[in-house]
Formats: structure tokens, C-alpha cells, sequence
């Protein structure tokens, strides 16, 4: 007699299928990826043979072994699971495993050149190795460009039920809604509850796995996100095994909020698996690297500036009499305030006519904006979409007030009706770029998206953060997204 799971498990359905969107895309990739590793292959091969022309047979060895090594890329690339979409969040993740999967299909493909009894020299397998990860890469970053925007339109989109409506499993709607980049669509809710909500009325009971199951096969979906506080234990448990038995995608959220991935390090402690965070680090080396970082790239940058900012100098005098910099205080580490500089892109009394126009801001906080501030001039407007007028902040970051990645430079005035939490941005010197500046910037809730991004850099701070902001800068600003 079989063992019976739950007290109605013959009323179960039959395991969830995959649906076939996912299967052809993944098809696709398949097919990319083995593009990419044949013409990275044969370019070897033709390079190895232009370096070393003596010897004729070499182009035909090599490119007999190439395609005879083939098959075994998709295995490499596969065993490090690049075509699972969970495993590839990140860029970096994905990218580290591109690494592992190249050195792997290397030691195939020498294997099988002593299977086959073909020798092979050291730059041959340098220069595969070099073009295979290279092209690899390339085609990987622009897959996820296109992925990006497929969903941002609403195509390859995971259909998705969160099981709790409390505040967490609202939390994550609202996440998955606000960000269609993620890869979700959300279908609606699974609650534990009888009573109907207008509107909303619940789809199934959490502690009844076949109308869970059954629910989520109705939302046309394979996956589904358990809001751990919206659940007990038990119930969590025994929801949990019967949806993995069954199939079914689980995720479950945590109370973590705002904390990098890479802090945490899930271990087994006797029965449950715990999460173990890593503490902020801010001494010690690492500020001393992140100054010399800022020097090595502020100190070149400004040199090579300053024949354009001779020219923008002279353009604002031409357009609007006065000076060329402009200078105010702003709020710095621990609170000190110091002069930030910038190129002058208003009127002179801008300052004055400020009050006047504060009721016209476009957000409710401290944080004043207003997309066609009368007091811009017709230079300074191009200033700002090209983001030239901060160039004089790379003085404030030579002298140290400011560094080149970090939370907005704040006027004492917002500082005075922040919150407790946000004086924690203090923690850190402000930057001429940051999370802010190139994620938040446009079409956002300025006051909440500013402050949550701002305190996510400071609670999560590390060098490598700091590179990868300053190359997504670029593209903004190329782009004129980095206006305000």
C-alpha cells in the first residue's frame, strides 16, 4: 500500500509541465552559445596558424580537434547551470560561471586531444581559451540586454503566486510589479484565509497543498514565492514539500531587506539552514584604496577636461554673465560641511527665486525637482544632460571632501528633516555618482528611491560596487538619463 503524504494526496494533480516559451528560448541560447564557442574555435585556429605558418598541418589538426571537441561545450555550460535562470541574477554570477564553464570545456578539449593523439601547443590553448570567454561573454551580455527589454514589454515573463498578504508577501508584489526586468508577473495571491476580499478574493487555502497546486496550475504557472512571515511552521513545511514534489518552482522570501546577496552565506545549523550575514566593513584597507581609486581616476579625468572646461567656461559667460563656478554648502562624512563646486547652469539669483517655486516640485520631500525649472539657462541645460557642470566635483574628490562613488551630496536643509535612519548615508563621504544617480533618476519616487538606494550603497559598500557604478555611469550619461 503506498504511503500516503496528506490525507487527500489521490486528489493531487499530476506534476506541473514547464511551459514551452522558456523551452524555446532556452533553445535559442543553446544555439547561441555553441555559435559563439565554434567561431571563437575556428578564430583560434586561423590566429595560431598566422602566428606560426611553417607548419601547414597545424591549421587542419587543430580544426579537426576544434570540431571534434564541439559536443562538449554545450556539456561545460550546461554543468554550470548558465541556462537556469536563478543561478544567473547577477551579472557577476553569470559571468564567474562563463569563466568556470571555458576552463572546463579547455580540459575536455585537451583530454580529448590525448584520446585522439593530437598534440597541441601551449598558444593554441591560450588563444582558445582567450576568444572562447571573450566571445562567450560578449554574446551572454547581450542576451541579457534582450532579455532586459523583452520584459520590460511584457514577453518572457515567469507567471508567479505569492502565498501570504501580509506585508511582506505585499512588499514583493510591489517589487515584482515595479521591476518587469526581474523576470516575474505576478497572478495574484494564495492566503490563508475564508472570507472574500472585493476584489481580491483569495485563490486557494495554504494548508490544503492540492487547491494550492491546483490554484497555481489555473494562474497558468509552474512557480510560486511563500512569504515567510506570512506562514507557520508546520503549514510552511508540509506546503513546501508538497509543491517540490509536484513541480512546482518555490521560492521563499526572507525578512532581509535592502542586504546584498553576497553578504549572506547559508549554512545548516542541526535542522535548519541559517543565514549568516556579513558584517560592513569600512576600515582598514579598504578606504585607503577606495582614496587611491579616486585619485588614479580623478586626477587624469580633470586633466583631460580642462580644455572643454575653457570652453563651457566661456560659453556660460556668453549666455549669461557671472561666474563660472558655481559654489555651495553641502553636507559631508559625519555631517561636516564643505563647498561643492560645480559648473553654473542658472541665473545668478536662482537661489532667491527658489521659494517661490517650491511649491512646484515634483516630489514631496526635501528633495526639490522640477522638470522645467524656469531659472536653467539654454547652456545650462545642456550641461546638465550631458552631465559636464559636475565636472569641478572631481576638485571636491582631490581634496577629499568627496569621492567618486557615493550617496548625493545633500543641502543642510534636507539633512534637517531627514529621519533618523537616513542620517546613516552620513556614514560615508558623498559621491559625484552613485546608486542613485544611475538607477533612480528618472520615472522614480525621487524621496523614497533616493534614500533606499543611497542607504542600500552605504549598508553594502565595497570596491568592486564602486567600479561597477561608475561603468554603468557612462552609458547614462551617454544616454541623457543622467539629467535632473
Amino acid at each position: 500500500m503506498p504511503v500516503m503524504l496528506y490525507p487527500d494526496s489521490k486528489t493531487l494533480p499530476d506534476p506541473i509541465r514547464r511551459h514551452g516559451t522558456f523551452s524555446t528560448t532556452k533553445s535559442a541560447l543553446v544555439m547561441a552559445d555553441l555559435i559563439m564557442v565554434t567561431l571563437a574555435l575556428l578564430a583560434a585556429t586561423w590566429l595560431n596558424s598566422s602566428i606560426n605558418p611553417d607548419d601547414p598541418t597545424t591549421t587542419s589538426r587543430y580544426t579537426a580537434l576544434a570540431l571534434m571537441s564541439l559536443p562538449m561545450w554545450p556539456v561545460a555550460i550546461t554543468q554550470q547551470f548558465l541556462y537556469r535562470a536563478r543561478y544567473l541574477s547577477r551579472r557577476i554570477d553569470e559571468m564567474a560561471r562563463v569563466g568556470r564553464a571555458v576552463a572546463v570545456g579547455m580540459l575536455l578539449t585537451g583530454g580529448l586531444s590525448i584520446l585522439v593523439k593530437v598534440s597541441i601547443g601551449r598558444q593554441w590553448l591560450v588563444l582558445t581559451g582567450s576568444l572562447v570567454l571573450l566571445f562567450l561573454g560578449i554574446e551572454r551580455l547581450m542576451a541579457r540586454v534582450l532579455f532586459d527589454r523583452a520584459r520590460r514589454q511584457g514577453s518572457l515573463l515567469r507567471p508567479v503566486l505569492i502565498a501570504g498578504r501580509n506585508a511582506e508577501g505585499k512588499l514583493v508584489r510591489d517589487m515584482l510589479e515595479s521591476d518587469p526586468s526581474l523576470g516575474y508577473q505576478f497572478k495574484g495571491f494564495v492566503e490563508d484565509i475564508v472570507e472574500t476580499v472585493p476584489g481580491e478574493s483569495p485563490l486557494a487555502l495554504l494548508g490544503d497543498p492540492s487547491k494550492v497546486i491546483r490554484a497555481i496550475e489555473t494562474a497558468g504557472s509552474s512557480s510560486i514565492i511563500i512569504a515567510a512571515t506570512a506562514i507557520d511552521i508546520g503549514t510552511s513545511n508540509r506546503l513546501i514539500r508538497a509543491l517540490t514534489e509536484y513541480g512546482v518552482h518555490v521560492e521563499l522570501s526572507s525578512t532581509l531587506c535592502d542586504i546584498a546577496a553576497n553578504r549572506l552565506t547559508v549554512r545548516p545549523v542541526g535542522r535548519m539552514p541559517m543565514m549568516y550575514i556579513e558584517p560592513v566593513m569600512r576600515t582598514g584597507w579598504r578606504p585607503r584604496a577606495k582614496r587611491a581609486f579616486d585619485l588614479a581616476v580623478a586626477v587624469p579625468t580633470l586633466l583631460l577636461s580642462l580644455p572643454l572646461l575653457a570652453i563651457v567656461g566661456l560659453a556660460i559667460k556668453i549666455n549669461n554673465p557671472g561666474p563660472v563656478i558655481f559654489r555651495q554648502p553641502r553636507v559631508g562624512r559625519d555631517g561636516n560641511l564643505f563647498e561643492m563646486q560645480k559648473l553654473r547652469t542658472m541665473v545668478i539669483d536662482a537661489e532667491a527665486q527658489l521659494d517661490d517655486l517650491l511649491d512646484q516640485s515634483e516630489t514631496t520631500g526635501p528633495l526639490f525637482k522640477m522638470h522645467d525649472d524656469p531659472r536653467i539657462t539654454r547652456v545650462g541645460r545642456i550641461l546638465r544632460k550631458l552631465s559636464i557642470d559636475e565636472l569641478p566635483q572631481l576638485l571636491n574628490v582631490i581634496r577629499g571632501d568627496m569621492s567618486l562613488v557615493g550617496p548625493r551630496p545633500a543641502l543642510p536643509r534636507e539633512v534637517e528633516s531627514w529621519d533618523k535612519e537616513l542620517h546613516n548615508r552620513l556614514r560615508v563621504k558623498p559621491g559625484i555618482t552613485g546608486m542613485w544617480q544611475v538607477k533612480g533618476r528618472s520615472g522614480d519616487d525621487h524621496d523614497s528611491m533616493y534614500a533606499q538606494l543611497d542607504l542600500y550603497y552605504v549598508d553594502n559598500w565595497s570596491l568592486f560596487t564602486d567600479v561597477m557604478i561608475l561603468a554603468r555611469t557612462v552609458p547614462v550619461v551617454l544616454t541623457s538619463k543622467g539629467q535632473v
